[in-house]
């Protein structure tokens, strides 16, 4: 069995990961960055448990990746974003985020509390 607190922090996992794999790979350019944010959180805000998404996409990075570029747009991948999810499962919040370590993106549960 486990706990409510464990459960929250499992549910706020798979949101993640529905987040990440679902987008990353989604062309974006910072004229579209905003409603780029809008979808993904309001899609993933429609999941079990979930209580708030919140996606910054980094414009200025996209604005430095694309200095060089023939394109107008590039890939979204973690480096251009920064997010913050949170579950309420059984009236335990869980709160993970997610930003660069190292060259990589790393989700990572911040808190849970209730």
């Amino acid at each position: 069995m486990v706990s409510d607190a464990e459960e929250a922090a499992f549910e706020v996992g798979i949101k993640f990961g529905a987040l990440y794999h679902q987008f990353a790979g989604t062309p974006v350019s910072p004229a579209s960055a905003g409603s780029l944010e809008t979808a993904i959180e309001e899609s993933i805000e429609n999941q079990p448990h979930c209580v708030g998404v919140t996606v910054d996409v980094l414009e200025d990075r996209l604005a430095a990746a694309l200095a060089d570029s023939p394109a107008d747009y590039t890939e979204l991948t973690g480096e251009f974003m920064e997010v913050e999810v949170v579950v309420d499962y059984e009236g335990v919040e869980a709160v993970a985020r997610m930003a660069m370590r190292d060259g990589y993106p790393l989700m990572e549960l911040v808190e849970t509390e209730g």
